[in-house]
């Protein structure tokens, strides 16, 4: 065999089904192999748009993602799909074709330094410049993609080192994970103490704490401690134990979970990282512990150093800690708990009443509840209808709600939503953006249409880039660079295939949403949104910390 079907033997022994991508004289090895394997390759529309699938791949599968692209510009359409799987702890492997070794440092024709040019936004980045160097990168580059926080790393694949012999049969050992065991006990005994001493301990879940595997393990800790909690925007929602749960933090310090974060004495956060919900804004100059449970050290920070730090795999540290946990909350710190999560159902309820037009956002939440259901995946885009999905839009277990919380990536939705149904088969998946969002991959389409996928799509259809819009009235007073022009949305959906809705009474969107989840086909639903609030989203919003 010769070096690309050497790799792509060795991503089947990894458990690898899919590989999204795009062809090239340089990778073109890599497809022709993948034709002999039970790999399926998707053929995507744009670079990006294969990282973002890649990615949806690893959140929910908790194995890498694999994209695979040619050389120069090819390598460089990835930048920002890698970037977000790596700050938001999604595993991706992607593969770069790179010009032959001889041309290697000359002036031509796509020549690139990949790895330069993945370093930054990857956790690891290598090329294979022998054949014997091929197993040894790939390995690294899967382990470093799925251990510790997961995130992405970049295999550079030389043309001619794809087309090189490759002597014996891959083993299957390359890349294979290295099992953790739980934090120290000596650890585990001073956090315990820590908490038990406190009287108003709260918890905060981070982006790892959603991990499907850790589901059991966490719930049983929330329940032995009986600790109220919140969640960052990807952390573990609502599901893990719903009697204590206060609702979702992130974005802005004004939602009704961070009162009782301002309140609490203990701080204990699950696998949370800084990136999703900064510390100097919920924990500056205060003197309460903070106990951090992580697969990795934390990165310190003035408003960030953990008193303990439990290091360890996540379910194994919550496992050993649970038994030696004896809390006593403060009654009428645990009533204000269950008021504020009494406030966030409330204004959700409010939902079912508004039949204006525009859609209020509330009400599309409302009627989303109606259809959802546990086999359903939801993939957020990023804008003013994530912020309202992740206020009160509760998720049913782990990886359900997918968001882009880290760099916050405009367009992840319908990828994701392909992707969902790739991992998910026959499962319902609905995805949602803003119009802006919509057409940064809407072209994907006639990819998802090939496929065969199904899915319904929201377009919450302001006509402006609203998220900015908002935050700069509020900031300056005035707007700039998001007034958007209009396209219709049935037409759209129709030139490729698939359907379209818009919605022209707030009472047509149930039917329509009902009427859309049985489509063969996918489906867009054009919805008029009314963000007359959204300033409301942003009171008592630190004005440093504008998005």
């Amino acid at each position: 065999m010769n070096g690309a079907q050497a790799l792509v033997r060795m991503l089947e022994q990894h458990g690898v089904t899919h590989v999204f991508g795009i062809p090239g004289a340089k990778v073109d090895s890599l497809f022709i192999a993948l034709l002999d394997s039970p790999i399926k390759l998707v053929l995507c529309r744009h670079e990006q748009n294969a990282a973002f699938m890649a990615q949806a791949m690893g959140r929910l599968t908790g194995r890498v993602g694999v994209c695979a692209v040619t050389s120069g510009p090819g390598v460089t359409n990835l930048l920002t799909g890698m970037a977000t799987a790596t700050s938001e702890g999604d595993p991706v492997l992607a593969i770069g074709g790179e010009v032959p070794l001889e041309d290697r440092f000359k002036h031509t024709h796509q020549v690139l330094d990949g790895v330069d040019v993945m370093r930054p936004v990857t956790k690891y980045a290598q090329s294979a410049l022998m054949i014997h160097d091929l197993p040894e990168v790939f390995g690294n580059a899967v382990r470093a993609a799925e251990g510790g926080r997961p995130g992405a790393a970049f295999l550079g694949l030389p043309r001619d080192v794809g087309l090189a012999d490759f002597p014996t049969e891959p083993s299957p050992a390359w890349g294979q994970p290295v099992c953790l065991g739980a934090a120290a006990p000596a650890a585990i005994e001073r956090a315990a103490a820590l908490i038990n001493a406190a009287s108003r301990p709260m918890v905060l879940l981070g982006l790892q704490s959603s991990r499907a595997g850790l589901a059991t393990s966490l719930q049983a800790f929330l329940q032995a401690a009986g600790i109220p909690y919140g969640s960052t925007f990807q952390g573990a929602g609502e599901w893990a134990a719903p009697d204590q749960f206060v609702g979702r933090l992130g974005l802005f310090v004004n939602q009704p979970a961070n009162q009782l974060l301002d309140a609490a004495d203990c701080v204990i956060t699950v696998g949370f990282d800084a990136i999703e919900f900064d510390p100097s804004l919920w924990n500056t100059g205060n003197p309460r512990p903070v106990v951090a449970i992580d697969v990795l050290p934390v990165e310190q920070d003035q408003a960030f150093l953990p008193a303990v730090e439990l290091i360890g795999d996540l379910a194994a540290t919550l496992e050993a800690l649970s038994p030696q946990l004896h809390v006593s909350v403060e009654e009428a710190y645990r009533r204000s708990g269950d008021a504020l999560h009494a406030e966030l159902m409330a204004t959700a309820a409010e939902g079912a009443a508004m039949d204006g037009m525009p859609v209020h956002p509330l009400r599309v939440i409302h009627e989303l509840r109606q259809v959802v259901t546990p086999d359903t995946t939801l993939a957020l885009d990023v804008g003013s209808h994530y912020i309202w999905m992740n206020r009160y839009f509760p998720a049913a277990h782990a990886r359900q709600v997918l968001v882009s919380n880290g760099q916050q990536t405009l367009g992840v939705a319908l990828p994701w939503a392909m992707a969902c149904n790739l991992c998910r088969p026959g499962m319902p998946v609905i995805s949602s953006s803003g119009d802006g969002g919509f057409l940064f991959t809407a072209t994907e389409l006639e990819t998802a249409r090939r496929l065969g996928c199904r899915f319904v799509h929201l377009i919450w259809n302001s006509h402006s880039y609203d998220m900015v819009s908002f935050q700069e009235q509020a900031h300056y007073g005035r707007t700039a660079g998001v007034q958007l022009g209009d396209y219709g949305v049935p037409a759209f959906a129709e030139a490729f295939g698939c359907k379209g809705y818009r919605i022209t009474a707030a009472d047509q969107l149930g039917p329509v949403l009902r009427e859309a989840l049985t489509q063969p086909v996918p489906v867009l639903i054009d919805i008029p949104i009314d963000y007359s609030q959204n300033l409301k989203l942003m009171q008592n919003v630190h004005q440093d910390f504008i998005h």
